[in-house]
């Protein structure tokens, strides 16, 4: 979880920021009817409802404020349940959550800092219906899937950190874009623990001068590779990087995945990366491996969407047929700057290049804000 970068091309900026406001999704008159309405300021998050039945809800978030919004659901240990990142300035979406019964708390976070005013409520009952054995089957294919992509990321990452201990400088540029694939596919999972994220992934650019100080991962290696040209003294780094991904593969046995709130609502959070971080740009800054990490958040949503297409396709045959024409329309799109085993540098791709990139984004980016609605039917 970061906090959404400024969007310095505008072409692309005005697409981007189309996708933030279309990604809210519309599941029809009936649930917009039934919808719990949020409206979250800089310094405010108001909830109009407090009591709500256990199951399927939909909160519409308005953002109100002047910074980009960030909603999340947090359980009583303050884990994040589900949560809705990048709503732009004077839009509003609609964020599908299911709630099993139990107390909760609802953030607003103003600049996306992962703090800000909350909200309690309390949900009770019991969800209707006996739920579908092919979301239970899916939930425990992607569990499966999240545990193989970070096991791939972890021994990826063990050769890049061995070049660099060597400061094998051109060893390790070669091995840095490869070893982040696996944890661009599964991202939203491994910010559901939120303390492993910022220790592996955080930009300097998102960093107060006092978060510099304990500044780590593969960001700063990155720079360290591509801007200083040496990573001489920074070994212990990569044993950080190493360690901080350990602890997140400990954590994943236990870890329960909802269909709604971890994949279909995840598919959508790694398209916004692309939206707000590959596309302009400002993910990979000295790299320019951008695209490496545009294809994984890409692969990482369509497999989400491949589990959970036999619902799809019963519940809503129009939503499937979009969704696998724009996923195809994307990879063709990306299959143009395929270069060897990679992809060409971003810093190479042009302003009319990005917002074509930017546009199919767009595109994929609404009918797979409604996965979440779907699913949950």
């Amino acid at each position: 979880m970061r906090p959404v970068p400024v969007l310095a091309i505008a072409g692309v900026a005005a697409v981007s920021m189309s996708l933030l406001s279309a990604c809210g999704g519309d599941d029809g008159k009936a649930e917009a009817a039934d919808a719990v309405a949020v409206t979250a300021t800089d310094d405010s998050c108001e909830v109009a409802k407090k009591d709500l039945p256990a199951g399927k809800t939909t909160f519409k978030v308005a953002n109100k404020g002047s910074k980009v919004n960030e909603f999340e659901v947090l359980k009583p240990d303050g884990k994040i349940l589900s949560e809705r990142e990048n709503i732009g300035p004077g839009t509003t979406v609609d964020f599908v959550v299911n709630l099993p019964a139990g107390a909760y708390k609802l953030l607003c976070s103003a600049g996306q800092t992962g703090k800000g005013p909350t909200q309690d409520i309390t949900v009770s009952g019991q969800a209707n219906g006996v739920g579908d054995q092919r979301l239970t089957k899916a939930a425990a294919d992607y569990k499966s899937y999240v545990i193989t992509s970070l096991d791939d990321t972890i021994a990826k990452t063990r050769l890049f950190v061995d070049a660099v201990k060597k400061n094998d400088v051109e060893k390790a540029k070669e091995l840095y874009a490869p070893s982040r694939v696996g944890w661009e596919s599964i991202e939203p999972v491994a910010e559901k623990f939120g303390d492993i994220d910022p220790k592996v992934d955080a930009r300097e650019a998102d960093l107060s001068p006092a978060e510099k100080k304990d500044w780590s991962g593969w960001h700063l290696l990155e720079k360290a590779l591509w801007k200083d040209g040496s990573v001489k003294g920074k070994e212990k780094y990569g044993d950080r990087l190493l360690e901080d991904l350990g602890v997140l593969k400990g954590r994943l046995p236990g870890l329960t995945l909802d269909p709604v709130n971890d994949m279909a609502a995840g598919a959508k959070e790694l398209l916004d990366e692309v939206a707000t971080g590959k596309v302009t740009g400002e993910e990979e800054a000295f790299s320019h491996t951008d695209l490496v990490d545009f294809k994984a958040n890409v692969d990482g949503a369509k497999k989400v969407y491949e589990l959970l297409k036999p619902v799809v396709q019963e519940k809503d045959a129009q939503l499937a047929k979009d969704l696998d024409d724009n996923f195809a329309a994307v990879e063709a799109l990306l299959k143009k700057y395929e270069k060897g085993d990679g992809y060409v540098s971003y810093d190479t791709v042009g302003k009319s290049d990005r917002k074509k990139l930017a546009d199919a984004v767009n595109a994929l980016g609404e009918p797979l804000s409604k996965l979440a609605g779907v699913v949950a039917k």
